[in-house]
Parts: C-alpha cells; structure tokens; sequence
C-alpha cells in the first residue's frame, strides 16, 4: 500500500482542507491578536489578519487541497479504478515476512504524527487560536489518513488496511500530546532518517517515498530539553536516540539482499541547537530561516549527525 512516511505526509497535507470544508465554518474561532508560530517550544509574533483575511486565506487553502487530492488522487492512488466491493487485508506488524518488515506502519505513524503537528501551525498561522488549530489539524490528518485507507478497501490494487489505521491514530496522538505539552516537545522529538538502500541504487530507484528500507525512524531525547543539561556545553548539542529500519524489503526485488529488521540506538547530533547558537545568532536570531530550518529539523533526521549502532532481530 502507499504506506510510506513522506507520501502519508503529502496525502495530509493536500488533502488537509478538504476535510476541513465542513469543520472550517465552526472551527475558524479566529483570534483577532497576531497568530503565533511554534518553534522548537518558543513562539514568535506574525503580522495581525484581520477576520476577512483568515476567512479568506482559508478558504483557498481548502480550494487548493481539494484540486490537490483529486488530481493526485486519481493520477497516482487509485489510477487502476474501483471496485463495488470493500476488501480487508492482513498485512501485520514487524513480521519478518511482511512486505516493509513493518516500517511502513512506522512511516503511518510519522506521518499522521507530522502531519498533525505541521498543520497545528498551519492553521493557527490563519488566524485560529492554538486550541482550535490544533483540534482542526488532528481531525484533518486522522480523517484524510482514514478516509485513504478507506479508499483503498474499494479500489483495484490497495485493500483497507486496520494495522495502518491503528498506527495512524497513534501518530496523531503523539502529535497531540506534544504540541500540549511543551516541555516535553523541548526533550522529545520523533524524526525519519532516509539513506538509499543498496537495492534503490543497484535498481536506480533512489526514492524516500517508496524506498523503505533506506528509512529509519528515530525517538530522540535532547539534552537541551532538560533544565540540568542545558547549560552545559558541548553537552546541551547531543541527544540520545533509540529507532527501528528495516532492510532489504522495499524496493528489493529477491535477487540478492538479505532481508533484516533492526532497532538502532546511539548518539546524536541536534543540528537546531547548533545552528542557533552559530548561523542564527545575532541579527538572524528569530528569522524566518531559523524558523523554517528548526521545523525541518525537528521532523528529519540529517544524515550523518547520527552514531548509531544497530541489532538485528
């Protein structure tokens, strides 16, 4: 299924307004202060918009996601066509002989997790208050994640998957859980990591959509996230992180590549911390690139600011 992380997040994200089209009337609740933006755990003042612009911009934020989701939707999705028949399949969890090893259910619950926490700020951004945005976000990228899954059931090649409905669910949870809590968004963060696996190279099919086994799905704890540390430098730009990848799944195609599941731990660097207190210090402290580049960073783990070592299962 189109189980990927970064696809997951696309299909939130385009279809988010959508499915706020009848929410979006009730939930507005538009603040007349500035919208604020959160960014790793601090908020910075955005220009005022009065009630006409919120309406406004959100209302072609929603035409924009529904031309979206039906165009992709019936190009890539659901191009093979329909059926009248609702099916079921049982795909399972981590098994060694699933078809990703389970880091598809991972890239689930990354995705509704980024999701929910990205259009938080989306839409707060338009003028709502945090409460309702935040309402508004987890509803959006449960219901667009479930509403595909449900698609899939009937159409041709896909079958409705529940494993895939669960892990959205919990993805959306841990979303919420941490835009309310955040002191706890100051030491957690929940990031995938993508490096092409040997047989995306072999096969040329250099991917992070499709390419699960060159992902890796990392919980990290920052020290800059816990009072006792972060005064303490350089110790204040390391994290702890504990993960799961699996390897030589997809897009292997049998023709070598042994096939593993892997939980990873190690040490981390956390890049937001160090670019604040170097390239976004001074004059381009609290920028719009810092803000951009700290979003980015608390969801994607950089390639090589990580030592992690790895056991197999």
């Amino acid at each position: 299924m189109l189980t990927d992380a970064i696809l997951r997040l696309l299909k939130v994200l385009a279809t988010a307004c959508a499915l706020a089209c009848v929410a979006a009337p009730a939930a507005a609740d538009i603040s007349p202060a500035a919208a604020p933006a959160l960014v790793q755990g601090e908020r910075t003042t955005l220009p005022v918009l009065s009630e006409e612009q919120a309406h406004a911009r959100t209302h072609w934020l929603i035409a924009g996601g529904v031309a979206g989701i039906g165009l992709y939707g019936a190009t890539h999705w659901w191009k093979d066509g329909l059926t009248g028949n609702f099916r079921t399949v049982d795909e399972g969890w981590f098994n060694q002989d699933t078809y990703a090893g389970g880091a598809d259910k991972l890239g689930h619950a990354y995705s509704a997790y980024a999701g929910t926490r990205l259009l938080a700020r989306g839409f707060e951004e338009l003028g709502n208050s945090p409460e309702r945005s935040l309402w508004l976000a987890a509803a959006t990228s449960l219901g667009a994640l479930t509403a595909v899954e449900v698609v899939d059931g009937y159409s041709k090649k896909y079958r409705f998957s529940k494993e895939d409905a669960i892990m959205n669910a919990l993805g959306t949870g841990l979303g919420v859980l941490l835009e309310k809590s955040p002191e706890l968004d100051k030491l957690l963060d929940f990031r995938v990591r993508y490096w092409p696996s040997d047989d995306a190279r072999r096969l040329k099919q250099i991917d992070p959509v499709d390419d699960h086994s060159g992902q890796t799905y990392l919980l990290v704890a920052k020290a800059s996230g816990v009072a006792a540390l972060r005064k303490y430098d350089p110790l204040r730009y390391l994290e702890l992180a504990v993960g799961y990848g699996s390897r030589g799944y997809e897009p292997n195609t049998g023709a070598g590549g042994e096939r593993s599941r892997n939980v990873y731990y190690g040490v981390a660097l956390n890049l937001a911390e160090i670019l604040d207190d170097s390239l976004f210090s001074g004059a381009y402290k609290g920028s719009r690139s810092q803000r951009i580049t700290n979003t980015i960073l608390e969801f994607i783990q950089v390639p090589g600011t990580a030592a992690l070592a790895d056991h197999r299962l």
